[in-house]
C-alpha cells in the first residue's frame, strides 16, 4: 500500500514538473509521459503510455537515445535536440531495481527555446553595439553622448582629435567638464528636452572654438540622455572660404544677366538694347560707352548670353581695379620664372581663360600705352604672348570693352592709341544716363524696391506719387547705381511696420527742386563758355555752345529726345549723333 502511495506521489510530482519526463521499462514500453512532454512533442499521454517505444511518434533521435541507455546502462547528458519548434537539452539515465539491475530508462528534457532566443538577442545586441561603435569612431564628426544624469558615457576618436579630451577626461564625469567657455548644451538639453543647433563654444584645454548640435535621446517617452555632434569651426570657416572662392570663380566665368534684366521702356534705352541685340549676332568687337552706373556691364552679359558663344566662358576684367604692374600678367599670363614670385609652370591669363567665349574689358580707357599696343596685337592677330615668353598662343575670344572716358579727347591728348580706338569701336553702343530716360524711373524704382526689400527686411507695397515726382526731378549724376543707393538709404529710414515710401524717408538732398550738382554743372559750363570765348578758337566755342544748348533742351524736355529734336528742329538721328559727339549719350 505504501509503495502504491509513493508511486502515485511521484506520478503527481512528475506530472506538474516543468521539465519533460519520459520513462520506459525493460521491454521499451513507455510508462511515464508527463504534461511537459506532451507540450514539447505535441503527443497526448494516452497515445504513448503502454505502447512500445518503437510504435510511438517520438523523435527518432530521442528513441535511439533511450534505447541506447537501456541497452548499455551508460547515461547520456546534455544532448541538444530540436523537437518541432522547441529546442531542448536532454539527459537519459538508466533506471535500476533494488538488485541494481537495469529495469528501464528515463529521459529528462529542459526547454531552452526561450533561453536560446535571449542568447541570440544578446549576441545581436553586442554585434550591433560593436558596429555602432565602429561607425562612430570611423566618422569625422565628433560625437559625445551623456546619460540622463549628464555624465559622459561615450565619445569617439574625432571628439578627442578636435577637443584634445580623452575618455579618461570625459567618461563618467559631468558634461560641463569639457566646456571651457560657455554653457554645456548637454545639460541644457537634459533640462529642456529641446534640441539646440549651431551653438558656438570653446572646449578642452586648448579652448578650441567649435559649433555644437545637441539632441535629447528619448526612449518610450523617457529621457535617457543626449547626443551631441561637434564641428571644428576652423574647418567650417575654411569650407566657407572655399565656397566663396567657388562662387567667385563661377561669377568670373559665367554671364549672369540677360536683356530681361535691363529695365526700361524709354526710347533711349530701347534703342541701346536694339543695337546690342544686333551686335550679339556678329563676332565683332563691341565698345560700350556711357557714364558710370548706367549698366554697361549688364549689356556685356546680355550680349554674351544670346551670342553664339553663350556656352563658352565669360571673363570680366576691370582694368582700373588691377595694379598697373600686374595687369599685363593678369591679361596675358606669364611663363615660369618670368619674375620673382611667378608660380611654377607659369599661369594662364584672362585671355586664355576666355578662349572660346567672351572677355569683357571694363574701364578700357585706363590702360597704359604699352598695354594698349599689346591689346591691339591680340585684336589684330588673335594671339597672345605670355609675360616672359616668346611663343605666340592663339586665342579665339570675342572682346567687349566698356568705358566712361572720352576716348576721342584721350586720342587728342595722346593718351589713347587711335589705331586701338578703331579696332575697339567696330560696334559702338551708347548706354544712356538716367537723366535722359527719366520716364524709366517708376519701372526702375519698382524693380529695385523688390530687389532691396529682402536685403533690408522691409515689405514695400508702393512708392508714393510725391516721391516719384522728387525722383523724376533729380538729375542722377550717379545714374541707376545712385538710384539703387538712394532707395536703399530710404528703406533704412523707414520703420519696420511702414509699407509705403513717403517723402520724409527720402534723403534730404534729393528733395530739393534743383540739386546742387546740376547748378554746379551749369555754373561750370557757363564759366568754361566765357573762358573759351576769351581764349579759345572758333571750333571750341561752337562745340561748347552746341553742347550747352543740347543740355538745356534735354533738361527742358526731362530727357525726352524726340521732343528735344523737335524743339531744336533736327532729326532724332542727328540729335543722337550730336549727343554722342559731346559725350552726352
Amino acid at each position: 500500500m505504501q509503495d502504491k502511495q509513493k508511486y502515485e506521489t511521484y506520478q503527481a510530482i512528475l506530472k506538474i514538473s516543468s521539465d519533460a519526463v519520459i520513462t520506459i521499462n525493460k521491454k521499451s514500453v513507455v510508462t511515464i509521459f508527463n504534461n511537459a512532454a506532451e507540450k514539447i512533442t505535441g503527443i497526448k499521454e494516452e497515445s504513448v503510455v503502454g505502447a512500445s517505444l518503437s510504435e510511438t511518434f517520438l523523435v527518432r533521435v530521442l528513441i535511439q537515445l533511450l534505447q541506447t541507455v537501456l541497452q548499455t546502462g551508460i547515461p547520456e547528458f546534455n544532448k541538444q535536440l530540436q523537437i518541432g519548434d522547441f529546442t531542448v537539452i536532454a539527459s537519459c539515465i538508466p533506471v535500476k531495481n533494488h538488485k541494481e539491475e537495469i529495469a528501464g530508462a528515463a529521459a529528462i528534457m529542459c526547454d531552452i527555446t526561450r533561453t536560446k532566443g535571449l542568447e541570440q538577442q544578446v549576441a545581436e545586441l553586442r554585434e550591433t553595439r560593436s558596429l555602432l561603435e565602429a561607425v562612430l569612431h570611423a566618422t569625422e564628426d565628433a560625437i559625445t553622448v551623456v546619460n540622463e544624469e549628464g555624465n559622459g558615457i561615450l565619445i569617439n576618436s574625432a571628439y578627442t582629435k578636435i577637443t584634445g579630451l580623452t575618455e579618461e577626461d570625459v567618461l563618467h564625469k559631468p558634461a560641463s567638464v569639457a566646456v571651457t567657455e560657455g554653457e554645456s548644451m548637454h545639460l541644457k538639453v537634459l533640462k529642456t528636452r529641446q534640441l539646440v543647433h549651431g551653438v558656438r563654444l570653446k572646449m578642452g584645454p586648448l579652448k578650441k572654438e567649435v559649433v555644437v548640435n545637441v539632441a535629447p535621446v528619448i526612449v518610450d517617452g523617457k529621457l535617457r540622455g543626449s547626443v551631441g555632434v561637434i564641428h571644428d569651426i576652423t574647418e567650417i570657416m575654411q569650407l566657407s572660404e572655399e565656397l566663396a572662392n567657388a562662387r567667385k570663380l563661377i561669377r568670373h566665368l559665367e554671364a549672369k544677366y540677360s536683356f530681361d534684366d535691363i529695365i526700361g521702356q524709354s526710347e533711349p534705352i530701347q534703342a541701346a538694347i536694339s543695337q546690342a541685340r544686333h551686335a550679339s549676332d556678329t563676332p565683332a568687337t563691341v565698345l560700350l560707352r556711357g557714364e558710370s552706373g548706367t549698366g554697361k556691364e549688364l549689356f556685356a552679359h546680355a550680349i554674351h548670353n544670346i551670342s553664339g558663344r553663350s556656352k563658352g566662358p565669360f571673363v570680366r576684367v576691370n582694368c582700373a581695379a588691377i595694379a598697373e604692374t600686374l595687369l599685363e600678367s593678369e591679361l596675358f599670363g606669364y611663363e615660369e620664372g618670368a619674375f620673382t614670385g611667378a608660380v611654377r609652370g607659369g599661369k594662364k591669363g584672362y585671355f586664355e581663360d576666355a578662349n572660346g567665349g567672351t572677355i569683357f574689358l571694363d574701364e578700357i580707357g585706363e590702360l597704359n600705352l604699352a598695354l594698349q599696343a599689346k591689346l591691339l596685337r591680340v585684336l589684330q592677330e588673335k594671339e597672345i604672348v605670355r609675360v616672359g615668353g616668346t611663343r605666340p598662343i592663339p586665342v579665339n575670344v570675342r572682346v567687349i570693352a566698356a568705358t566712361n572716358a572720352n576716348l576721342e579727347q584721350r586720342i587728342s591728348e595722346s593718351t589713347f592709341r587711335e589705331d586701338l580706338y578703331y579696332r575697339l569701336n567696330v560696334v559702338p553702343i551708347f548706354v544712356p544716363p538716367l537723366r535722359v530716360r527719366k520716364d524709366d524711373i517708376p519701372l526702375l524704382g519698382a524693380y529695385l524696391c523688390k530687389k532691396l526689400q529682402n536685403e533690408y527686411k522691409r515689405k514695400i507695397l508702393k512708392i508714393s506719387p510725391t516721391v516719384f515726382r522728387l525722383l523724376m526731378n533729380y538729375d542722377w549724376p550717379g545714374n541707376v547705381r545712385e538710384l539703387e543707393n538712394v532707395l536703399g538709404r530710404t528703406m533704412i529710414q523707414m520703420d519696420k511696420n511702414e509699407e509705403i515710401i513717403l517723402p520724409r524717408h527720402v534723403p534730404e538732398y534729393i528733395t530739393t527742386k534743383r540739386n546742387k550738382l546740376s547748378a554746379n554743372t551749369d555754373n561750370h559750363f557757363a564759366k568754361s563758355h566765357t573762358e573759351n570765348l576769351l581764349t579759345g578758337n572758333l571750333n571750341n566755342i561752337l562745340d561748347l555752345t552746341e553742347k550747352n544748348i543740347l543740355m538745356e533742351t534735354l533738361q527742358q524736355t526731362n530727357g525726352n529726345k524726340t521732343k528735344a529734336a523737335h524743339l531744336l528742329g533736327i532729326a532724332v538721328r542727328s540729335l543722337y549723333y550730336k549727343l554722342e559727339k559731346h559725350g552726352l549719350a
